[in-house]
């Protein structure tokens, strides 16, 4: 089987604990505890049940703290695994593999460039994770990329906290819908979710940008992906309730 991103070997583990935000302490299979390095520095509410099964890469780069990156854990039942990707690391590279390979459909040969952490705004301190161009004549298209993870009822929902910074990056793709065609991309980072809402009762600032964005013109993508610990697929468009 062909894969948009294939992983390096995995190694498969039991979760022990995640704390301090960045750590986790990772029993292997072979019996040996690990602190492993955790990307996702948000609550990641569902996502951290003492005993699950997860998958950690290792990393030989002697400069490294830490040389274990945790990556994957399993929240499905025995025998049926789910599993929901957790280096944050990830998401803005598959992304970038699936423009490249125009297998988005929304956006598919609306573009023949692809620029990624572009500068923008009216003092250039702001950054956008893509900006895509066609010829001259057509306006570019500015592209978000948010990852989620959580999932209520086989929902994905973003946020899961509040998000200033996602607060941020929502009302300045309302201000560029005269010049460009805004995006915002939700990375649903496992695959039982065919739908997607806004998680209004983490942050109701978020869900009333959420709205605007919408109605502004702001284009919603909210992408589904295969998450295995062999690799991540694509596997098309949630649909918004």
């Amino acid at each position: 089987m062909s894969f948009l991103y294939k992983y390096p070997p995995l190694i498969s583990g039991t979760l022990v604990r995640r704390y301090k935000r960045f750590l986790s302490d990772i029993g292997l299979d072979n019996g040996e505890l690990i602190t492993a390095h955790c990307a996702n520095t948000g609550p990641m509410i569902g996502l951290c049940k003492v005993g699950s099964r997860v998958m950690v890469s290792k990393s030989d780069n002697p400069k490294r703290k830490l040389a274990y990156t945790w990556e994957m854990i399993d929240v499905g039942e025995e025998n049926h695994p789910i599993w929901v990707g957790i280096n944050t690391g990830l998401p803005n590279r598959i992304v970038k593999l699936a423009l490249e390979k125009h297998i988005i459909n929304e956006l598919a040969h609306q573009y023949t460039q692809i620029k990624n952490e572009v500068k923008f705004g009216h003092d250039g301190k702001s950054r956008i994770d893509f900006v895509l161009k066609a010829e001259e004549s057509q306006p570019p298209i500015y592209l978000e990329v948010k990852n989620t993870t959580l999932a209520e009822n086989n929902i994905a929902m973003f946020p899961d906290t509040e998000t200033i910074r996602g607060q941020k990056h929502l009302k300045e793709l309302i201000e560029l819908s005269a010049d460009a065609k805004p995006v915002m991309l939700y990375f649903i980072n496992r695959s039982d979710c065919k739908h997607f809402t806004v998680g209004r009762e983490f942050d109701q600032i978020y869900g009333r940008l959420f709205d605007e964005a919408l109605d502004k013109g702001v284009k919603i993508l909210p992408c589904r992906f295969d998450i295995s610990p062999q690799g991540i697929n694509y596997l098309g468009i949630a649909q918004i309730l």
